[in-house]
């Protein structure tokens, strides 16, 4: 007993000296990369504060070619997670960041409809597979029960690079006429080059798989991988089928309907917040941008938060139904405050609970899928989940041309909310009948699988 005891603590302290080493090599790079992957997703919702009316583009243009992007990114999310297992990650994420940092800068050089649309198309296109393929890659380096806690360390660079886009990007409209170039040009630039230059950092420095980290001991390297293969026994549901059956499998299938839902209502609206807290607050473009900011800083500490207490507690499903729940509230208080507090409050309680399900939603599908069908599955999920990205923008923007208001749209977004809530706990009745299936006999098995 003593020797057991004594490899245990030597066992832990190796564990915790592998999870440092991969959280502060990883994470840290692969969330700037998604952080300034969302910028240049995102940034059109500060450049429309003058490219609409340079360019006199209408809402429903603008909202077309906001989702656009999204549409693109969804048909291609699988086969580039495919390409990343042929290429290995750093190959194939560093080919993203450089091609779709090229296609960012290249926006600035928009000036009909037709060219808007073909460069939203063209940069989805290129980004797509980049957030399955870094959620993919985490699942071969943390184990499940630190998962959400490393997920959501990366994660955060969603709501912080919101925080620099809304300190930052009011002063580069402000460089209206300089050199030449409108506002919006200047903002397309200087948030493009951040990518290409991230990209070719990446094709030096990140590793493909922990065999590959030459900064991990071999000790190090054979305590992550048998965690991991102990995570296959103990998840029990977890599985690993063909490309094919997993894209129909019916957890995937309703996980993406889920993330049609928090897609088509998020980027609806990310893309038009700017626009939204100016018409309510009568604020300038900078001071919008610090009420951005700072509903993000608050956005960003929930979703550590939620991350960890989902690994804390070992449970998903609930947590995330609970923030649904909460945003639908916060959406519908946005809608009908008659102050601007009110709507700033309200507008800081959607994205807290925004960021809370975003640190979540996406470790469900790692905890029931291995292999390639974890592959396939996550970028699957995505990939339907982008089809309401690319129609909740559209359908905003027709909206708002046909009402002369965003408050209707606004209203109405709490209704996909509550329906991912409402798939949520149908999953989460699925995993337990699922499990119980697994450890009962016979004929107990059939008659829980058929609850």
């Amino acid at each position: 007993m003593p020797d057991a005891s004594i490899r245990d603590a030597q066992d832990k302290i190796v564990g915790r000296r592998a999870l440092a080493k991969v959280s502060w090599r990883l994470l840290p790079l692969i969330g700037l990369g998604y952080g300034i992957a969302y910028m240049d997703r995102a940034n059109i919702g500060y450049a429309a504060l003058q490219m609409s009316v340079d360019l006199n583009f209408s809402a429903t243009v603008y909202g077309l070619g906001g989702g656009l992007f999204f549409l693109s990114y969804a048909l291609l999310e699988v086969p580039s997670n495919l390409m990343l297992l042929r290429f290995g990650a750093r190959r194939w994420i560093a080919r993203i960041m450089i091609t779709w940092g090229i296609l960012a800068v290249g926006m600035m050089f928009v000036t009909t409809p037709m060219q808007f649309y073909v460069m939203r198309f063209l940069l989805g296109a290129a980004e797509a597979g980049f957030f399955p393929g870094v959620m993919f890659y985490l699942m071969h380096w943390f184990p499940a029960y630190e998962r959400g806690r490393a997920v959501s360390r990366f994660y955060v660079a969603l709501p912080l690079s919101m925080v620099l886009m809304g300190v930052i990007s009011g002063a580069l409209l402000d460089l209206q006429g300089v050199a030449g170039l409108a506002g919006w040009q200047w903002l397309f630039m200087v948030q493009g080059m951040p990518a290409v230059l991230l990209g070719i950092v990446v094709f030096f420095l990140l590793p493909d798989s922990p065999k590959d980290a030459t900064w991990l001991t071999t000790a190090e390297r054979n305590w992550i991988e048998t965690r991991l293969a102990a995570d296959t026994t103990t998840l029990g549901v977890s599985t690993d089928h063909g490309v094919l059956p997993t894209l129909l499998d019916p957890r995937v299938l309703l996980l993406g309907i889920c993330n049609v839902c928090v897609m088509s209502t998020s980027y609806a609206l990310a893309l038009s917040a700017p626009t939204l807290l100016r018409d309510a607050t009568q604020l300038d473009a900078t001071h919008v941008g610090f009420v951005i900011a700072a509903a993000a800083a608050c956005g960003a500490i929930a979703m550590i938060f939620a991350g960890w207490y989902s690994d804390r507690r070992r449970e998903r499903h609930l947590h995330l139904v609970v923030y649904l729940v909460l945003q639908a509230a916060a959406f519908v208080a946005m809608s009908l405050s008659a102050t601007p507090s009110l709507y700033v409050a309200a507008y800081a309680g959607v994205i807290v609970c925004m960021m809370a399900v975003q640190a979540v939603f996406f470790l469900i599908p790692g905890d029931i899928l291995r292999g390639r069908s974890a592959a396939a599955g996550l970028a699957a999920v995505g990939s339907i989940g982008m089809i309401g990205a690319f129609l909740g923008p559209w359908f905003w923007g027709i909206a708002r041309d046909f009402t002369g208001s965003y408050r209707a749209g606004l209203l109405s977004l709490f209704v996909p909310i509550l329906v991912a809530a409402l798939i949520m706990l149908i999953l989460r009745r699925q995993v337990q009948n699922a499990r119980l299936v697994e450890v009962l006999p016979g004929p107990a098995q059939k008659a829980a699988a058929s609850v």
